[in-house]
């Protein structure tokens, strides 16, 4: 299938002012909190946008009696926004964590997947409803992730609501990833889509699998150090 030659102006900017807009969030941030970690406000950030992104994606469905629907579809001009100003943080995020010298390679594989799927969406401008899916489907656990650091830097690492967070962010993580992401998956491996837009929804799927299984080691692992505690 080729490629459409057409552009859209306004997908750029929205990437670059992004990227721009995120970083100056950061500063801010890094300024307006001088003891903080330099984590702790890229988390605040990363909050900041995974409220956005999923309020963004909300809005942009077409059809809630199916999410997904239209498949394969031309993207309208706001899920190519939607996506953009994901995109933005994505890159900014993936710069930041470098600067922190917390470098994942299993995030930074997340990030790149997502940058070059996105910019598939964008080259192809097509598939919006799908993309859009899977952004609601990585977001939405992502304050809980955050906010289970966050706690711990401000003093609540080992209390009952840093546990509630944790299992918060396990169950969300596990029904969005587990439940919905194979089923968008199969959907976009079976649709008339780009193989490039495929082959980042598989890769997607399997980052998403992978740390499903760190997930369910983390909250085993909590659950049983605690009873440990309670009975010694």
């Amino acid at each position: 299938m080729a490629v459409s030659d057409s552009r859209d102006p306004d997908v750029i900017n929205v990437v670059v002012y992004g990227v721009i807009s995120w970083t100056l969030a950061f500063i801010f941030l890094r300024k307006l909190l001088p003891n903080r970690s330099f984590e702790f406000c890229n988390r605040i950030v990363s909050t900041l946008h995974a409220c956005l992104a999923v309020t963004l994606a909300s809005i942009s469905v077409q059809n809630w009696r199916c999410p997904i629907c239209p498949l394969a579809s031309k993207s309208s001009p706001f899920q190519m926004q939607t996506l953009a100003v994901s995109c933005s943080y994505l890159i900014y995020d993936l710069v930041c964590c470098h600067f922190d010298n917390k470098v994942s390679l299993d995030n930074t594989i997340h990030h790149l997947v997502s940058i070059v799927g996105i910019a598939a969406g964008f080259a192809y401008q097509k598939c919006g409803s799908e993309m859009v899916a899977a952004l609601w489907i990585t977001e939405i656990s992502s304050p809980f992730l955050h906010l289970r650091e966050i706690l711990k830097e401000t003093g609540y690492k080992g209390t009952d609501l840093n546990l509630a967070a944790d299992i918060g962010f396990a169950v969300i993580f596990s029904f969005a990833r587990i439940v919905g992401g194979p089923y968008l998956t199969y959907m976009t491996l079976s649709s008339a889509v780009p193989f490039l837009i495929k082959a980042m929804a598989l890769g997607l799927q399997l980052v998403s699998a992978y740390w499903f299984y760190k997930i369910v080691r983390m909250v085993r692992f909590k659950l049983n150090n605690r009873s440990t505690l309670k009975n010694s």
